[in-house]
């Protein structure tokens, strides 16, 4: 097997964050270009289409001009970004764009690194080639079942299986400099399957690996929608808990409509920080909003939030642990930040 048995998040190497806080520039934004789906999977509030339109979320594709005014915005800042993450909500590769979003954001000089994460289904020759082309360096890949069967029973969809690993297979033999990571959620598979996962895509991927579901949407009760009972955490890690998230000190998420949430996690666009059509990134990176909520994390107050309460991200998915440095960092950030919002 050539791939490397080994998750999509970068464990190893990581910057401690209490050394770092607060941060002139983050380190991630999450740009949803689509927050619709080709699937209705399970465990995924996007898949259940009647529960969205309860919430009045907006649907639809992110403008390109508003795209391209976030990658502008980004040269406001005192550093390039780390990582721009192409995906949050949504299926990425629906926008008919993508590839202009990927070349946009290489060509700005303002990001040194792009990935995404999709379900594959549209991963067809005709449209990774111009992906690629554009320089994304990671494309994460979500596999949802090891047969069309168990694929309609999780995600309500047809999908010729054969013909979507063969796609795959076509996108590792040309992805050039592009690292492809697949990954699956052990819960929906038998012993059989987890050797046949190995076996199918061990050799046309960089990265294996297979996953747990993790009750990380807020509110969204994934253990009843899927009949699956969840007892360890997303890399079978030991389920434990932080209080202050360490999500807010390095990253923010702009929404396909162009509004930014505090976290890449807020379905319901309950945690709102800022519009990006309107306001410099900078100003809602630095600004009150944004602060308020670092505050309240620091002084052991995220629960206050029902949001940041129900949230099993802190509890299920090896966040950072700032937790004994809180003290410290609201002494740092408390009489600091504010001022820095223009």
């Amino acid at each position: 097997m050539k791939a490397s048995i080994k998750p999509r998040i970068n464990l190893e190497d990581r910057t401690p964050l209490q050394e770092v806080i607060p941060l002139s520039t983050p380190f991630v934004l999450f740009v949803d270009p689509v927050n619709t789906c080709n699937f209705q999977c399970k465990f995924c509030p996007t898949g259940d289409r009647d529960l969205i339109k309860s919430t009045g979320r907006w649907q639809g594709r992110l403008d390109f001009d508003v795209y391209k005014k976030v990658i502008d915005d980004l040269g406001e800042f005192d550093q390039p970004l780390k990582v721009l993450r192409l995906y949050k909500e949504g299926e990425p590769l629906l926008h008919t764009r993508f590839a202009d979003m990927v070349r946009y954001a290489k060509a700005s000089g303002h990001v040194q690194y792009i990935d995404t994460t999709t379900n594959g289904y549209l991963l067809t020759p005709d449209k990774v080639g111009p992906i690629l082309d554009a320089g994304i360096d990671r494309i994460n890949i979500s596999v949802d079942g090891m047969s069309s069967a168990q694929y309609w029973e999780f995600t309500q969809t047809r999908v010729d299986f054969d013909r979507f690993v063969d796609n795959i297979r076509r996108l590792y033999e040309r992805k050039g400099g592009c690292e492809i990571c697949v990954k699956i959620p052990g819960d929906i598979l038998s012993d059989a399957d987890r050797q046949r996962f190995f076996d199918t895509f061990g050799d046309i991927a960089d990265r294996v690996f297979i996953e747990n579901f993790a009750p990380c949407w807020p509110t969204f009760d994934v253990e009843e929608r899927t009949g699956i009972q969840i007892t360890e955490g997303i890399y079978g890690n030991a389920i434990q808990e932080v209080k202050a998230c360490p999500y807010i000190f390095y990253s923010m998420a702009v929404n396909t409509d162009g509004t930014v949430s505090l976290c890449f996690l807020d379905w319901e666009r309950k945690l709102n920080i800022g519009d990006a059509r309107i306001q410099p990134l900078k100003a809602i990176w630095n600004g009150e909003a944004m602060h308020r909520h670092r505050v309240a994390h620091l002084k052991g107050c995220r629960k206050d939030d029902a949001t940041c309460a129900a949230c099993g991200q802190l509890t299920h998915c090896l966040p950072d642990n700032i937790d004994p440095y809180a003290e410290m960092l609201l002494e740092r950030i408390e009489p600091s930040v504010l001022g820095k919002a223009a």
